[in-house]
């Protein structure tokens, strides 16, 4: 996949630095390519469930991110990003140290863009595959990527 914004990474970077959810749940961008994007989420009990295990709204939140910004990197440098919808599968409990979320686009388009959800939680040094998913992304095109709030900043 090409992206047309040659800034595509820096736009990407400076965009997740503004979300306060990726923030406040530790998330940290690992990988940004034209099409992928790779979020590390690592472990800590505040974001686990009743077992331990990361909770599936933290995984699908992450794997969320990942998809919009996956569809991201190939939008024009004068947009901005917002999921449509999104639907995943948990494969796997989510047991483990860290969790690393895929978005990877299967189809860009002027206006939609579908991509594929994966979540991966590593323990003991193994990955295990926990999640599978789609999702939707529009291309919000000729708007800010910062909202109201954010314009004087």
């Amino acid at each position: 996949m090409q992206a047309v914004d040659p800034d595509y990474d820096k736009r990407v970077r400076e965009s997740f630095a503004r979300q306060g959810a990726m923030a406040h749940i530790g998330a940290a961008l690992r990988r940004v390519e034209p099409g992928l994007v790779e979020i590390d989420l690592p472990y800590r009990p505040e974001l686990s469930q009743q077992h331990g295990f990361f909770h599936a709204g933290m995984v699908a939140t992450v794997a969320d991110s990942a998809g919009g910004y996956a569809s991201y990197t190939l939008f024009p440098a004068d947009s901005s990003v917002l999921t449509v919808e999104f639907k995943v599968n948990l494969i796997a409990p989510a047991d483990g140290d860290c969790v690393r979320a895929v978005g990877q686009v299967i189809r860009s388009g002027r206006t939609l863009t579908v991509c594929e959800l994966r979540a991966y939680v590593r323990k003991n040094g193994a990955e295990t595959q926990c999640l599978h998913g789609m999702a939707t992304v529009m291309c919000l095109a000729g708007r800010s990527d910062r909202g109201p709030a954010q314009a004087g900043k």
